[in-house]
């Protein structure tokens, strides 16, 4: 039988929300009980996230709401952030890493979080990624 179970948080679309991320991720490893390694890059990917949607998704809208819901489907953590945006096509994003892109300041949330994460997922024509981790139930 699978073992599952369901944490959610809901911030308004202003910056100084994205502090709340860091105490969402430490319930989280109350709740499941992940190593600092893994903590680290859940709260990367998270608050990059939680930023994009925030400032690109509702356009810093404090009207507008994203959502953060965490399933822990073991052995899996799955993260989903949903802005109430227009979206986007992740595919249309510059390579962070190609010369001409280097020295520019933004532009490489999404490729942080395809580093720190085991799979990234967009639906919702965009307005959602969904974040997965490998959660090692040996600790």
């Amino acid at each position: 039988m699978t073992k599952q179970t369901k944490k959610s948080l809901t911030l308004t679309s202003s910056f100084e929300q994205v502090s709340r991320v860091e105490s969402f991720v430490d319930e989280l490893q109350e709740w499941i009980g992940f190593d600092q390694d893994m903590y680290g890059n859940i709260l990367l990917a998270l608050n990059e996230a939680v930023t994009n949607a925030i400032v690109h998704g509702n356009n810093e809208d404090e009207q507008k709401n994203v959502f953060i819901t965490a399933v822990h489907e073991v052995p899996k953590l799955k993260v989903s952030i949903q802005d109430e945006g227009k979206g986007f096509d992740p595919s249309s994003l510059p390579d962070p890493l190609e010369d001409e892109n280097l020295l520019k300041e933004g532009g490489r949330g999404v490729y942080l979080m395809e580093q720190f994460a085991d799979e990234v997922t967009y639906s919702e024509g965009g307005t959602r990624i969904t974040i997965e981790f490998l959660i090692d139930e040996q600790q």
